[in-house]
């Protein structure tokens, strides 16, 4: 956290908030609607374990008034088999579910338009685990601007995989569940 104070100091406008872990869903929902109560225009989410490459950013930025949603795909993966197998069935259960092709759903490197977003956020469940998936394919179902960059990806710096075949198959059936109630 010391890293974070000093950060702070060195640019008040950053504000740092601390929040109990509460899965990967909720989180990324309290972060969108803490910026959107504070009065944000866009939003720029990525993951904290090293995956990505902060550097890539600046060519999303340029790119923020064109699409409401301008997104990474992870062309090489650096996360194993088991990863890319679990993104692949999440394409699959999008596709069936919300009859939408989505090229990369759950990407942790995107910047999005608030106020497309506040169009979006009210039909993600409050816990729901994919809220970026969803997100995504919303987007996309109901045609906003949204475009895909390539990104680099490399295996996990910090903090550990929490998937596993009993979770994947879980939250597999758990997701094709809930997109369907999501869809009607």
């Amino acid at each position: 956290y010391n890293i974070i104070w000093d950060l702070q100091r060195e640019l008040p406008q950053m504000e740092f908030q601390y929040k109990e872990n509460s899965g990967h869903g909720a989180t990324v929902l309290f972060a969108y609607n803490y910026a959107i109560a504070r009065g944000a225009t866009y939003i720029f989410q990525t993951d904290s374990d090293g995956q990505t490459n902060p550097e890539e950013f600046l060519e999303f930025w340029k790119q923020r008034e064109e699409y409401d949603m301008v997104i990474g795909s992870r062309k090489q993966r650096g996360d194993g088999l088991f990863r890319k197998f679990a993104s692949k069935v999440l394409k699959f259960v999008i596709k069936i579910t919300l009859h939408v092709d989505v090229e990369d759903a759950n990407t942790p490197f995107r910047l999005m338009k608030v106020e497309t977003l506040k169009k979006y956020l009210p039909k993600v469940p409050k816990d729901f685990y994919l809220s970026n998936a969803l997100l995504t394919a919303l987007f996309i179902k109901y045609h906003e601007k949204v475009k895909f960059i390539p990104i680099s990806f490399q295996a996990r710096q910090a903090g550990k995989n929490s998937i596993n075949l009993e979770k994947l198959v879980h939250t597999g059936w758990n997701t094709l569940q809930d997109f369907r109630k999501i869809n009607k």
